[in-house]
């Protein structure tokens, strides 16, 4: 049975779990110069319609160090430019590789191509979700603090598809998480709902920034606008000022709190670069675990 990551709702508390523990493997092995190559003659194809810097290279860095090949096609130089049938790019892809990570706007175009691939398919992001970052982050917050239960992760900014993620991986593991988002930008409802009928932990929703953070353990932030809402930007930032994550807001959290953004960031928005470049700050080491969370992945993916 191919094994596709579409949304975390792929995934049990013991599938998260054991991709913590592979990726930190992977990380110390990393460290000491030595690897796994569970995935040498194996190529991944990563179709991207939107840009990327991280989630690219981490992927194929990733790939490579796991001994295999990794293939990248800008969708615009695909035949799907040209209306040919997500069925058909789908079986024919699925002769040619062994994987195939997307990044994407539909999730609706990434739900068609998983049940007609005969290959595992990788949410790579779409409009809707990105499980990979989530999974990359709750190592981090792991790696860091030792634990994820107990603690107080708190989102401040845009319900966005990081933020309909995370509210995922409260579905089945038990965290503690509460998202602070203006009115007009809450989450996606049904995304909220099922995850409030599910969750493991806690989800609450607050509107005030300032008492969201009190007593976080950890705080997370991203873009105000999102790629396809860069023309909103102007209007949000009305919206989004009390919400920007600096040395205020953090003087009301733990005093080792710790802050993380998933990148790029817009230094002076939606967060101060005293706080970015701070001591509080685990955004690099974040940015890393991406490559060691997608290793874990990639091999639980692809590899016989």
């Amino acid at each position: 049975m191919k094994k596709d990551l579409l949304t975390l709702r792929d995934l049990n508390a013991d599938d998260c779990r054991a991709l913590f523990k592979r990726s930190l493997e992977m990380k110390e092995q990393h460290a000491s110069g030595t690897f796994d190559r569970p995935l040498e003659g194996k190529v991944l194809g990563l179709i991207f319609d939107k840009p990327s810097t991280r989630t690219r290279i981490s992927f194929e860095a990733a790939m490579v160090q796991l001994g295999g090949t990794p293939l990248f096609l800008n969708a615009q130089d695909t035949q799907l430019i040209r209306n040919e049938p997500i069925a058909d790019t789908a079986r024919v892809l699925s002769r040619y590789l062994d994987g195939l990570a997307v990044r994407t706007y539909s999730q609706d175009l990434l739900k068609d191509m998983g049940a007609e691939a005969s290959i595992p398919i990788i949410n790579g992001l779409t409009d809707l979700y990105h499980p990979c970052q989530v999974l990359s982050d709750l190592m981090t917050i792991l790696e860091k603090k030792g634990k994820l239960e107990g603690l107080k992760i708190v989102w401040v900014g845009d319900g966005n598809n990081v933020a309909h993620s995370w509210l995922n991986a409260a579905a089945i593991l038990p965290l503690n998480l509460v998202l602070s988002c203006p009115e007009d930008y809450q989450p996606d409802e049904t995304i909220l709902e099922a995850a409030l009928k599910d969750t493991k932990g806690e989800i609450e929703i607050l509107s005030d920034p300032k008492k969201a953070v009190r007593d976080a353990d950890v705080i997370y932030t991203d873009v105000w606008a999102s790629m396809g809402n860069e023309s909103e930007h102007g209007l949000r930032k009305k919206f989004f000022k009390p919400y920007q994550v600096n040395q205020d807001l953090l003087a009301l959290a733990k005093q080792d709190v710790m802050v993380m953004h998933c990148l790029p960031a817009h230094r002076g928005e939606e967060i101060s670069s005293d706080v970015l470049e701070g001591d509080h700050s685990a955004v690099w080491d974040q940015a890393e675990n991406k490559m060691h969370m997608h290793k874990a992945i990639l091999e639980r993916c692809m590899s016989d």
